[in-house]
């Protein structure tokens, strides 16, 4: 899944690549991004995993699709912000929907409370 991933072979798939905030060390997964326009979301569906807390501490993660890769500042979104994210994110990643509460055809209030179970980050493109 990670080199389809990286080619751009699977929609809204991209390999994010974090910094340990502990070791250092580079760790990359593939991950579905919601994209709306030129906006581009993040979305934990696993909850606060390592990933997530590496991109915490350092503000900033990296993401590679179809041989292209650029940096990003994350910014995590409130209760209210991430609702609507989480129900789009949903609609494309399917195999996540057992650690949902909220189904697909909920409405958009549903996912308030999912929000603190799988953060969202807003993500913005740092010029090299």
């Amino acid at each position: 899944m990670k080199s389809a991933a990286l080619w751009g072979l699977i929609p809204h798939a991209y390999v994010l690549t974090t910094k340990g905030r502990k070791t250092g060390q580079l760790h990359s997964i593939p991950v579905a991004l919601v994209e709306e326009d030129d906006k581009k979301w993040l979305v934990a569906p696993y909850g606060p995993v390592s990933w997530v807390l590496n991109a915490r501490a350092a503000g900033k993660v990296t993401l590679s699709r179809g041989g292209r890769t650029h940096m990003y500042a994350v910014e995590e979104l409130s209760t209210t912000a991430a609702g609507p994210v989480l129900k789009s994110y949903l609609a494309i990643a399917t195999a996540t929907k057992p650690y949902f509460e909220a189904t697909k055809d909920s409405p958009v209030e549903a996912f308030f409370a999912e929000a603190s179970r799988h953060p969202v980050f807003a993500l913005s493109r740092i010029s090299a």
